[in-house]
């Protein structure tokens, strides 16, 4: 067999967390999900674990998992998230690599990547290295082997790069055609000039770095990956086979068809493009003159022939190289706006990163044997911070450290992940500085900023609550950066109105605490993102709509270990309006005093003097609903809103149903419904429809009406949040069956009532789904469904066979969900 195909998947997305939370908050712009790593998991990543094959009926057949056929890489900080947020997802891919170990000679499908997708070429050899030792540590955690590949960021790449990976011993890396120089045959004198994207793509090439060293290179095939990503091939998996196989030159030998593009091709950027790989990898795996592969089994079985050449600073999304990352190159310009802010970013960052270098070395001198070796290794403790750091100081600390000095050594450690992570290639990707990924590296910079701030404060040279003559000059080299949006200006005010808010210490954490208090009940001991909270004491008053909360915390980052003890007291009038001071823990006469005089106001209800005293107590600054952090924030004023919405909802409702025959009337004459009304039609309806879809035992009758009120008034339905409520819905139901199958040895020696109706539930959710107009995901509910009958059908066939009547019951009532559900019950395993 000398005819092979391997499809490569790069997944990834631009690290989102809040830097002083280690948590992503919520993103509007995601809706209906929380935030963008949430939807594209459940736009790509998700489908793509469990990608469905269908009949020529359009019936579910099989249900595959892409990533055990594909090559991939997934970023380090995804698969992070991942872990916490979609662990369902995370384990299938780890078990898909394990799978095609098998399927593959040995070699695992997935790929390193370089740590935070930072452009190699524009990073100090010192950072390269750590970019790759990381992506290492991470790939290794993760996936239980040494990789044999590693993804460049945007496959940027250089000689140098290059020769890092091979010192670092990665085998192998994948290119775009465009990058590849010239060519020649291993030993012979003449190169053959392959600019422009002519270089052959369907064999590795062996490039020979000028240390000695060598690294192989696949240079993918360029037109085919460009019509996966932009031209509809997966419109058609018949489509998408024909042109792999056109991939196939007349050459005699091994041959290599590799394509390579952004994963979320598969699912995110085309709807239902992970169905078009699966079904593509079917029909190739059941042919019998193709083989499906990884680059690691073709490296083995055909080894290179070839030498290769590669165009210096260059990558796969840039004309220019990598200008896209430092310049106003043109490159994702849009409407007239340019990116002449791109070299002021880069030039503050990288004077940035010199100066916390500098303090870095100085400080971490004192407490490491070589400061540098032990932020190479840095990444293991950021994967365990419970169980590793205690071996990592016994590797690196220069001598036994005090608790305090552990604690420097964290914040220094944490400055340098942060001044890494500040050079995300996806803050320069696109058009705009204050987009997210801009103000997302300057986020990463302000808190390495604070972190230097913290470190230097300690030996009495500057305070702590200084600028440590940092965020100043930093920001004098930002204002040149120019922002395309006139309300912004340029770098700095962008950074003062979009970073600065979001820069958090210990006392803000008490703060949110306190505030949050009122609203909900915490335990002693809590954790806020990357916080643990600790309740050392707490009293609450309340008296009608008003609350008044004090207490005293103890406060530790859970990342740095530092730790403070504070004392709060926090009033509520109702609605919006929060006031609460914070200070650090005092003795205990002046800490009764503060209560003394907190409650003696409050229990007289002169809340303005309470107010005043907690301005007198704490001083400045003080917090209100405003220094909560985003999620927390958005939850209480969910809360404090709910009786407004709600009434504001029966109003409405009382307008539209009162004034719907005279609505009907001036429709059925094709008069045009005033405005208001048609207004008071659309809250209504969407409201109703909500309610309805999220409830497991909806009235079809009722949905239906409304339906084709909607209809009727022209009312612009909230198609994306309906769709994601319904499918919610229908997934619960889907998963309560599994655990009440699973959870019962016993379960299928009686159907009785409550068993049918439980059946008849999913199947009516389903009828209502055929009747509404917009597509319902049904996917993760047929998942579920699938595997449920994948464990049970066959038993309950051959009990069925054998005249059991209540397993022929089941057997008919699962048989009837897997056909609402279009799915061909599985026969096996």
């Amino acid at each position: 067999m000398n005819r092979y195909v391997c499809v490569h998947g790069h997944f990834y997305q631009p690290p989102r967390e809040n830097p002083w939370l280690e948590v992503v908050e919520e993103q509007d712009g995601a809706y209906p999900y929380h935030d963008w790593n949430a939807r594209i998991t459940a736009e790509c990543y998700a489908p793509n674990a469990r990608a469905r094959v269908l009949d020529d009926q359009g019936r579910i057949v099989r249900l595959i998992n892409n990533y055990a056929r594909l090559s991939f890489n997934i970023g380090p900080t995804l698969l992070a998230w991942m872990q916490e947020n979609a662990p369902d997802t995370y384990t299938a891919i780890l078990e898909a690599d394990r799978g095609s170990a098998k399927r593959y000679g040995g070699h695992g499908s997935a790929m390193a990547q370089v740590f935070n997708h930072v452009i190699m070429p524009l990073q100090s050899e010192r950072d390269q290295r750590t970019q790759i030792r990381w992506g290492v540590t991470d790939f290794r955690h993760r996936f239980g082997r040494d990789p044999e590949g590693m993804w460049l960021a945007e496959t940027a790449v250089d000689d140098a790069t290059l020769e890092l990976l091979a010192d670092e011993g990665v085998t192998f890396t994948v290119l775009s055609p465009y990058q590849a120089e010239a060519t020649r045959e291993l030993g012979a004198r003449a190169w053959q000039d392959v600019t422009g994207g002519r270089v052959d793509p369907s064999m590795p090439y062996r490039v020979m770095l000028p240390s000695g060293r060598s690294i192989v290179v696949f240079f993918y095939d360029g037109p085919i990956s460009q019509g996966v990503a932009f031209e509809g091939l997966l419109d058609s998996a018949e489509v998408f086979e024909q042109r792999l196989l056109e991939g196939f030159n007349g050459r005699s030998g091994p041959q290599l068809v590799n394509i390579a593009t952004d994963g979320e091709s598969y699912g995110h950027h085309h709807r239902r493009g992970e169905m078009a790989l699966a079904a593509t990898l079917q029909r190739l795996a059941a042919r019998k003159d193709v083989t499906v592969t990884n680059y690691g089994q073709y490296l083995e079985l055909h080894p290179p022939t070839q030498e290769a050449r590669v165009v210096q600073r260059s990558s796969w999304s840039c004309a220019h190289g990598v200008e896209r990352w430092r310049s106003d190159c043109g490159c994702a310009s849009e409407g007239g706006r340019h990116q002449r802010w791109r070299a002021p970013l880069r030039d503050a960052l990288s004077w940035l990163q010199v100066e916390l270098d500098r303090r870095y070395e100085h400080h971490a001198a004192a407490l490491f044997d070589d400061p540098w070796a032990a932020r190479d290794d840095y990444h293991h403790v950021v994967l365990h911070r419970s169980d590793h750091l205690d071996r990592f100081l016994d590797r690196h600390a220069s001598h036994t450290l005090s608790d305090e000095e552990r604690v420097t050594a964290l914040e220094l450690l944490e400055l340098q992940r942060h001044a890494l992570l500040m050079f995300t290639s996806c803050g320069w990707f696109f058009e705009e500085l204050s987009r997210p990924e801009g103000v997302q590296v300057l986020h990463y910079a302000a808190r390495a900023i604070q972190l230097a701030r913290l470190v230097e404060g300690k030996d009495g040279r500057v305070a702590p609550d200084e600028h440590c003559d940092l965020e100043g000059p930093f920001l004098d080299r930002l204002e040149q950066a120019e922002s395309n949006e006139p309300t912004f200006g340029n770098g700095r005010t962008i950074y003062n109105w979009l970073v600065r808010p979001a820069i958090a210490d210990l006392r803000q954490v008490g703060a949110h605490f306190a505030i949050s208090s009122l609203s909900w009940s915490y335990g002693t001991e809590e954790r806020i993102g990357a916080y643990e909270v600790i309740r050392d004491d707490y009293a609450l008053h309340e008296a009608g709509r008003a609350k008044l909360a004090f207490g005293r915390l103890t406060i530790r980052s859970a990342v740095t270990r530092t730790e403070t003890s504070i004392e709060f007291g926090v009033l509520h009038l109702g609605d919006h309006n929060f006031s609460c001071g914070v200070r650090d823990r005092g003795d205990d006469v002046t800490y009764a005093a503060m209560q003394a005089a907190l409650e003696h106001h409050f229990e007289t209800a002169d809340f303005p003097q309470v107010i005043r005293s907690i301005d007198h107590h704490f001083g400045t600054p003080s917090y209100s609903l405003s220094s909560l952090f985003r999620d927390e924030q958005r939850r209480i004023l969910d809360a404090i809103l709910r009786t407004t919405v709600d009434e504001t909802e029966a109003t409405y409702h009382m307008i539209f149903r009162g004034r719907a025959p005279l609505m009907r009337y001036l429709t059925d004459l094709h008069a045009k419904v005033p405005a208001v009304l048609r207004s008071a039609a659309e809250i209504v309806i969407n409201a109703e429809l909500r309610k309805s879809l999220s409830s497991s035992q909806l009235d079809p009758h009722h949905v239906g009406s409304l339906l084709e009120e909607a209809d009727r008034f022209d009312v612009a339905l909230d198609t994306e949040g309906l769709a994601h409520t319904f499918g919610q819905t229908v997934e619960r139901l889907a998963r309560s069956v599994r655990d009440y199958v699973d959870g019962n040895d016993a379960v299928f020696l009686s159907f009785d009532d409550q068993d049918q109706a439980g059946i008849r539930r999913i199947t009516t959710l389903i009828d209502v789904a055929e009747r509404l107009p917009f597509d319902a995901d049904l996917a993760p509910a047929q998942d579920v469904l699938w595997r449920t009958l994948r464990d049970h059908h066959a038993g309950l066939s051959d009990r069925a066979d054998t005249g059991d009547k209540i397993a022929a019951r089941w057997l008919d009532a699962l048989t009837s969900v897997a056909e609402s559900l279009s799915i061909v019950p599985p026969a096996g395993t």
